[in-house]
C-alpha cells in the first residue's frame, strides 16, 4: 500500500466516521476534514469528477459550519419556553431517560413536580434542551436537570436559561447553584464559580450572564 493509498482510505473514513456522529457540529466539522483529505487524494491521481465532488461538499459544509457558530449563542436562534404542561416535560424526560442519567447522574426522578421551575430551550419547533429548578425560601435556585439532546450537546442551549435573571428573580432568587456531580459542565464559561461539585452564580437585577 502506497502512502497515496493511505491518504485516500483514511478520507473515506473521515466521511464514514462523520456519518456515525449524532452532535451536528462534529459531524460538519468531520466531513469537511474528511472531504479536504479526499480532494488531495483525487486531485494527485487526476479524478477531476470526484475533485469536483469534494469541493462542492466541503463547500457546503463550510457554509452550515459558519451558519452553526454564528448563531451558537444567538437568542433569535433559540427561544426559552416555561413548561406548565406536565405531560410535555414528562414525555421529554422519558424519551431521554437513559441519555439523561448519563450527564446528569443525581437526578432525582421520583422528587414531585411541584414548586419545581421547568423551562424548554427550543431551536426552530425541535427541543434541544430542559432546565429545571426549584427555589428556596434561602433566595437559592438549586438546578435539579440541566440536559442536551445528543445533536445539540456542542452548543450548550442551556446556556440561554441562565442569560435571564429574571427566570430567577421573579422567584426571589438571587443564586443559582447547578446539579452536583454534573457531567461535562459548561457553566464556567457563564460567569459560574466553582464551588466543590457544584457551580454558582450571583445574580442582579440586570444579570445576562457571559457567552462561551
Amino acid at each position: 500500500m502506497t502512502w497515496l493509498d493511505v491518504i485516500g482510505w483514511t478520507g473515506s473514513a473521515l466521511l464514514v466516521w462523520s456519518l456515525l456522529q449524532t452532535r451536528l457540529l462534529r459531524l460538519r466539522a468531520l466531513n469537511l476534514v474528511g472531504c479536504v483529505v479526499l480532494i488531495g487524494f483525487n486531485a494527485a491521481l487526476g479524478v477531476w469528477p470526484m475533485v469536483g465532488l469534494n469541493v462542492v461538499l466541503a463547500v457546503i459544509n463550510v457554509w452550515y459550519l459558519a451558519r452553526m457558530l454564528a448563531t451558537r449563542h444567538d437568542e433569535k436562534a433559540y427561544q426559552v419556553v416555561e413548561v406548565h404542561d406536565d405531560e410535555i416535560l414528562a414525555y421529554m424526560l422519558r424519551r431521554h431517560r437513559d441519555d439523561i442519567a448519563k450527564f446528569n447522574p443525581r437526578f432525582d426522578w421520583d422528587a414531585p413536580a411541584s414548586g419545581r421551575a421547568a423551562f424548554l430551550v427550543v431551536n426552530g419547533d425541535e427541543i434541544v434542551g430542559v432546565v429545571l429548578f426549584r427555589g428556596g425560601e434561602d433566595g437559592i435556585a438549586r438546578v435539579e436537570l440541566d440536559y442536551v439532546t445528543q445533536r445539540y450537546r456542542d452548543f450548550t442551549p442551556g446556556e440561554f436559561v441562565y442569560r435571564h435573571s429574571q427566570f430567577f428573580t421573579d422567584r426571589g432568587c438571587r443564586t443559582v447553584i447547578s446539579p452536583p456531580g454534573m457531567l461535562a459542565p459548561y457553566y464556567d464559561r457563564l460567569g459560574f464559580r466553582r464551588d466543590g461539585e457544584s457551580y454558582v452564580l450571583d445574580l442582579t437585577e440586570t444579570t445576562a450572564t457571559g457567552r462561551a
